[in-house]
């Protein structure tokens, strides 16, 4: 019998990884599923031309926790994305009042789990996983930590990894005699490290050819409501200041997934240079090695995880020589992209979204057989 999926999470058009990793599963799930529908976060009253949209809970507005439970009870099973950020209260409490209500099997996917919570975040996660039937964490470093942290059941815990899309390019373009592209892409905001890159790129102005390096992406749409477009311009002062604004091209519309498929299969090395260490997933990061690109990245969990046994090159965090080093290994050493792009193209298969989401369909076939066998 098909199961049928309600979804709680901000959705498209909303521009977050949330966003995209919810219409990714849910597009994958619908095709075997009864129905699907989505209890869009917004943080004002918005409208939406997407069928699968079923109801909008408006952040803080009240008595819209009771209704969005009332929604998702209308489902089979209910896959809740967890970040604090996204929903109303203090540390996004209101998640707790809607799944307080949800009587149907739930799944939580944890998007962060801090290593130092303040109290009232660790009040807030421990209940979350109490409310759910079931917990995924994408990496092993999330599982651990929450698993060492918090007070939870482990038995409630499932690792699934992120998914990615097969953006992977058997025709991918060589750049012999042509200019590398170096390549980092997602909404755009301070403690992306961007600068760091920026800075590597005055070690590398001598190499012929000389690479590009094209940042694409939005500024994050929160960052645009408090800061305007302030982070991008620095950027590009800084890389004139620095000698380097002619190696540095900014792409700041919004993409679809086709048009960022060709850039992606474009580019010669992807780098991730976030400041952040306490990130346990990264939707860039394994859409890269699906793509069975070369990655270099500072040592965030996760990727200090997967780009372990060569599949790419870990660096310190906020260290531009070790950036230039790394990418001028990458650029110029015979045989390292090649066999970086191989080890990253042999972990695709399992990171692709459909073998994904088929974990997550036998996740909530286990948790609708268990309830069947309690009620028998």
């Amino acid at each position: 019998m098909s199961v049928s999926y309600g979804f709680l999470s901000t959705y498209p058009s909303t521009e977050c990884g949330l966003a995209t990793f919810t219409a990714a599963l849910l597009g994958e799930l619908r095709g075997t599923s009864a129905a699907v529908g989505v209890v869009r976060i917004v943080d004002r009253p918005r409208r939406s031309t997407r069928s699968e949209v079923v109801h909008h809970l408006v952040t803080g507005s009240p008595g819209g926790e009771a209704e969005a439970a009332a929604i998702l009870n209308n489902f089979d099973v209910t896959v809740v994305q967890h970040e604090y950020g996204i929903y109303g209260g203090p540390d996004g409490d209101q998640v707790l009042a809607i799944l307080e209500r949800v009587t149907v099997p739930v799944i939580v996917v944890l998007h962060t789990v801090l290593v130092a919570p303040t109290p009232h975040q660790r009040e807030v996660l421990e209940r979350v996983v109490a409310l759910a039937d079931a917990v995924v964490t994408m990496t092993p470093t999330a599982r651990r930590r929450l698993l060492d942290g918090y007070k939870v059941d482990q038995d409630r815990v499932t690792l699934i990894p992120h998914g990615a899309p097969d953006n992977r390019s058997p025709d991918r373009p060589v750049s012999q005699g042509m200019r590398p592209t170096i390549l980092t892409w997602g909404l755009l905001g301070p403690g992306k490290g961007i600068e760091w890159v920026v800075d590597a790129l005055v070690g590398l102005r001598d190499l012929d050819p000389a690479p590009r390096y094209l940042v694409v992406g939005e500024t994050h749409p929160k960052v645009v409501a408090r800061e305007g477009e302030t982070y991008r311009r620095s950027l590009v002062a800084r890389a004139a200041a620095g000698g380097v604004g002619h190696l540095v091209e900014f792409e700041g519309r919004y993409l679809d997934v086709a048009a960022l498929n060709r850039i992606v299969a474009g580019a010669d090395v992807v780098i991730l240079p976030y400041d952040s260490r306490e990130q346990v997933t990264s939707g860039v990061l394994v859409e890269a090695l699906a793509a069975g690109k070369p990655v270099i990245a500072t040592g965030f969990p996760h990727a200090v995880e997967l780009l372990g046994g060569g599949t790419g090159l870990v660096v310190p965090h906020g260290d531009p020589g070790a950036m230039a080093r790394a990418l001028c290994r990458v650029l110029t050493e015979p045989g390292l992209a090649a066999r970086m792009g191989a080890r990253a193209a042999a972990l695709a298969p399992q990171l692709l979204w459909p073998a994904v989401a088929e974990r997550y369909r036998k996740l909530a076939q286990g948790l609708l057989d268990q309830r069947a066998g309690a009620v028998a």
